[in-house]
């Protein structure tokens, strides 16, 4: 019931405009958000808030689809802001929070916060810190490539101009990856995909010291910087690690 009861009032007054600014909060919506977040984490209840909130407004008389819309992504990012407070005051480090965040489209709490322990637990481990460090110099490269080329290198990676074995072993372990984490993911066992993540490691490391990315032949270079940004698209799938420091 108290659940039930700070939803109505949270979409009730989103639905007539009646949202926090900057320090006012007269009617104390952001404690009622904070309530129905601790309900949730405390009770792990497993609640899809998106289509809470749009049956919620649907009953406080929003029929209009991109008005509903409109409204809950208000609510999903006025209830992010809360939980990262939140997480925050648990002692939770606000750049894994954002990392995960950054994902967007998920709104079970408690399916959120698993990443953000199994992530966390990630990168306390070596191929984690590591794997860090490989991300952001496959990332930097792309980047300065991509200004000096003025064309992004995202496409997909020819495995024809693949002349190593290095290079090949990459790609290879890049598309186990992804698979183990496609079912992974859908499990929501996510020490598991971070796991398939560790495995990348060894053949990333390998990679960066056994092969040239800017070849001088045209092709070969520009594929490499592909298998570059596959990496980061590859480890961008459990979290967006561009938003984590240290």
């Amino acid at each position: 019931m108290a659940l039930a009861d700070k939803i109505d009032t949270l979409t009730g007054f989103w639905r007539i405009g009646e949202k926090p600014t900057g320090s006012k909060d007269p009617f104390a919506l952001r404690r009622a958000a904070l309530g129905v977040i601790r309900l949730i984490i405390e009770n792990k209840l497993r609640l899809p808030l998106r289509r809470v909130f749009a049956k919620a407004l649907l009953k406080h008389g929003v029929d209009d689809a991109a008005k509903a819309e409109e409204l809950t992504a208000e609510l999903l990012a006025f209830f992010a802001d809360r939980l990262k407070v939140h997480l925050r005051e648990q002692g939770v480090r606000h750049d894994l929070i954002a990392a995960v965040f950054a994902q967007g489209g998920d709104s079970d709490i408690v399916r959120i916060l698993a990443r953000v322990d199994a992530l966390r637990e990630f990168l306390a481990g070596s191929d984690g810190a590591n794997l860090l460090i490989a991300y952001r110099r496959a990332s930097n490269i792309v980047e300065i490539e991509a200004k000096k080329d003025k064309t992004r290198h995202d496409g997909p990676v020819d495995p024809a101009l693949l002349r190593l074995d290095e290079e090949r072993t990459l790609l290879r372990k890049l598309g186990d990856a992804h698979a183990a984490m496609d079912t992974l993911l859908r499990m929501e066992n996510f020490g598991g995909a971070m796991m398939a993540l560790a495995n990348l490691r060894q053949p990333v490391d390998v990679f960066f010291d056994k092969v040239t990315v800017n070849a001088p032949e045209a092709d070969l270079r520009a594929n490499r910087l592909c298998l570059l940004s596959e990496i980061r698209r590859t480890l961008g799938a459990v979290a967006d690690f561009s938003k984590i420091e240290g």
